[in-house]
């Protein structure tokens, strides 16, 4: 074990960054992502609901896996031969964060929708009948008591996220899992490799639900 830390424990931490990095990309998409669609999802609207409704059941219904070889490889080939623009290459990097982005936004979206709904409906009546029109009482005054509540959830999503990372090793993306698999080929020490590894993932790991647990104190108390 202390050879595989000496020798690859600088390009270990590298691949542990990248996939920081990553989970980060694809957290800040999803986040965009989640607030469109979980804003759709409570609106007025059939046509908006049912949009949301279908995007989020169509992504959480396809595994992980999938989603990123349709996209990493499907995307490309039916962009480039079947509609016949071509030209189209997307490096593991960009298939990688699209996938996870479109996954935890789907779980985002779902997240900030019950956020929403967990405020007393009789606050945006409250403020609609003060003048305010609906997107600036959404903005003003949902969507502040909503986030309280949700910031907690999004933390426990980003530790999902971070761990949905290793799955795109199967794209080639230089992630810890994928790293981790070039080590134990070139050492045969399969075991130790692993048990750093799940080392490293787990400090990572326990440090953000301890940063989740004290914000959720903060919250409270600040409520």
């Amino acid at each position: 074990m202390t050879t595989i830390i000496t020798v690859y424990g600088g390009l270990l931490l590298k691949a542990m960054g990248q996939t920081l990095l990553l989970a980060l990309y694809g957290l800040f998409f999803a986040c965009i992502i989640g607030m469109i669609v979980g804003i759709m999802s409570v609106l007025h609207n059939f046509v908006c609901r049912a949009l949301a409704g279908i995007f989020v059941n169509l992504i959480r219904g396809v595994p992980m896996i999938v989603l990123a070889y349709l996209i990493y490889f499907g995307f490309p080939y039916l962009w480039n031969n079947i509609l016949g623009y071509g030209g189209l290459t997307l490096t593991a990097l960009q298939a990688g964060t699209i996938a996870l982005a479109l996954n935890c936004g789907a779980y985002m979206a779902e997240i900030i929708r019950a956020g929403i709904q967990s405020v007393d409906p009789g606050q945006m009546e409250a403020a609609r009948s003060l003048g305010l029109p609906y997107w600036r009482a959404m903005q003003r005054v949902v969507l502040p008591q909503a986030i309280r509540t949700m910031i907690p959830s999004i933390i426990n999503q980003f530790i999902i996220t971070l761990k949905d990372t290793s799955i795109l090793s199967v794209i080639g993306f230089p992630e810890l899992v994928n790293t981790a698999k070039n080590v134990v080929s070139a050492t045969f020490m399969s075991f130790q490799t692993w048990a750093i590894v799940g080392f490293m993932y787990l400090v990572v790991i326990l440090c953000l639900q301890q940063a989740a647990l004290v914000l959720e104190r903060r919250l409270k108390y600040g409520a």
